[in-house]
């Protein structure tokens, strides 16, 4: 399947076979496209957090007003990010570049966030919007379905994954092997509605 043909197929799966059980070598695949996903000045503050434990899984599918498809999936991600990641040895994100381009990220870098809450967040929430995308894409393309996720409690959700108090939670992905098609589209905008072309 190419790129076209998953955008155009890639849908929002609710129900998933729960005896359906991924390979390892699918997980990494799936992660590492995940970790391709551009960053702004690279800094990669997205985290995957894969929930394995069952019990886990059941706590969480109750704080999400008991959707199936976090127990059911084969796959269950909870894609946050890692608020100063940009500050945390910045110098790793750019150790394979030349030195002049070295000396140049990494003071622009600490401008761009530091004292800068707003935008520290904002990004986040592109990064993993991003990351969320390229997950859901590349599952479509081995022969997984998937569901992006918000509908739960966050607070709860944190606290039963102990996030730390830099990260956010972004969204949940759900992928693996859908039991039910998607309903029918409910009706797209009009692209003369949607594109704007120089100013509104």
């Amino acid at each position: 399947m190419n790129t076209r043909e998953a955008i155009i197929s890639r849908r929002a799966i609710k129900a998933f076979d729960s005896e359906h059980v991924m390979t390892d070598s699918e997980e990494k695949e799936l992660l590492s496209l995940a970790m391709l996903s551009p960053t702004a000045f690279n800094i990669q503050n997205w985290r995957f957090v894969v929930i394995k434990d069952n019990a886990l899984r059941k706590q969480i599918r109750a704080a999400a007003w008991g959707q199936a498809q976090v127990t059911d999936c084969s796959l269950f991600i909870i894609i946050c990010a890692d608020l100063k990641s940009w500050e945390k040895d910045p110098a790793r994100y750019w150790r394979n570049a030349a030195k002049e381009v070295q000396d140049f990220m990494l003071p622009v870098i600490d401008s761009y966030y530091r004292g800068k809450d707003e935008v520290q967040r904002d990004e986040a929430f592109r990064s993993c919007g991003i990351a969320a995308q390229t997950l859901m894409l590349a599952a479509k393309e081995i022969g997984y379905d998937s569901c992006p996720m918000d509908g739960f409690d966050f607070e709860k959700v944190a606290q039963l994954i102990q996030l730390p108090d830099d990260h956010v939670i972004a969204m949940f992905v759900a992928i693996g092997k859908g039991t039910k098609p998607a309903w029918p589209r409910a009706g797209q905008l009009d692209m003369g509605e949607v594109v704007i072309q120089d100013k509104f």
